[in-house]
């Protein structure tokens, strides 16, 4: 099992943040590359969750999304072809005095076939540089997009 700690600052509130982290509309690949726009299927949305399944197609999870603490978007894999026991993510935002947010990301990787296995070992080895640039670049395409925050 591997466990990254991630941290980005963003321009974008914690309410934008987490509107792009829950847009699940078209167009979710210029947020999440690795979550193509022909294999996402939303299974349900309400005002603070979602069961959602994404991935590439060589690697899919189901994940649950909520994101009830507006500071904090919990997702958790619920099934997948390569993830499982504690896989996820876990999105922390905090607002800062001077009007920027910081973002720290916790992602757990826990293989349960043997690509997965082989992948979560390269994530914990040599993987953390290309999570790190990928929460960049999902920082720069929220805040690209000047996401208005979700209605409570």
């Amino acid at each position: 099992m591997s466990t990254l700690h991630l941290h980005q600052t963003t321009t974008a509130t914690p309410e934008q943040f987490v509107a792009g982290l829950t847009d699940f509309g078209p167009d979710r690949s210029t947020i999440f590359p690795n979550s193509q726009d022909q294999n996402l299927t939303v299974h349900s949305q309400a005002a603070t969750e979602a069961d959602v399944t994404e991935g590439t197609g060589a690697v899919w999870e189901r994940l649950h999304y909520d994101w009830s603490d507006p500071n904090r978007v919990v997702v958790t894999d619920t099934d997948s072809n390569t993830w499982g026991g504690q896989s996820g993510y876990v999105y922390t935002l905090t607002r800062r005095p001077d009007g920027l947010t910081d973002v720290d990301e916790v992602v757990v990787r826990d293989g349960k076939t043997v690509k997965g296995r082989l992948i979560g070992f390269a994530i914990g080895t040599v993987g953390k540089r290309t999570f790190a640039n990928g929460l960049a670049s999902t920082v720069k395409a929220i805040e690209d997009r000047n996401y208005a925050p979700h209605a409570a």
